[in-house]
């Protein structure tokens, strides 16, 4: 709010090479999996679409940092207290993203499948939600209340 009669009238365009229309289908697949992937998950009982959609809700729910939702991960997983633990301090010893951890879990669950699933899974609201914003980044950027934010 101190800020919002302070905006920049020239702002430098960006070039940014994904269309608006890739953007609204990203921002639609995001949103479409958030609510598609539990009701799937409960239709087929299938273990990869167990994981999947686990790992799609964590993703899609982490703004900050990944430690923030390992409660959320532990009580859907179906491993034991140890074995959690183990790879939650086998995360923390490598370098990288917190989110590696959920390699090891897919594998833990469902072996190397598991690790493919899980790890494409919580990467890929991100990938969602920057593909769906960018293309309307550079009109966000003209608008005096968000170059105050």
């Amino acid at each position: 709010m101190m800020y919002r009669d302070a905006h920049v009238t020239d702002v430098k365009h960006m070039n940014i090479s994904i269309r608006k229309r890739a953007g609204i289908i990203s921002f639609v697949l995001f949103f479409g999996l958030l609510l598609v992937l539990p009701l799937l998950r409960q239709l087929t009982d299938h273990r990869l679409m167990s994981i999947f959609d686990t790992f799609y809700r964590v993703g899609s729910l982490v703004f900050g940092g990944g430690h923030v939702v390992l409660p959320l991960i532990e009580r859907e997983l179906v491993i034991s207290a140890e074995e959690f633990l183990a790879g939650y301090g086998a995360a923390q010893a490598v370098p990288g993203p917190l989110f590696t951890f959920a390699g090891y879990l897919g594998a833990m669950i469902n072996g190397i499948s598991g690790i493919f699933v899980g790890t494409i899974a919580i990467f890929l609201p991100s990938f969602l939600l920057i593909a769906g914003a960018l293309p309307f980044l550079d009109e966000f950027r003209k608008h005096p209340s968000f170059q105050a934010a």
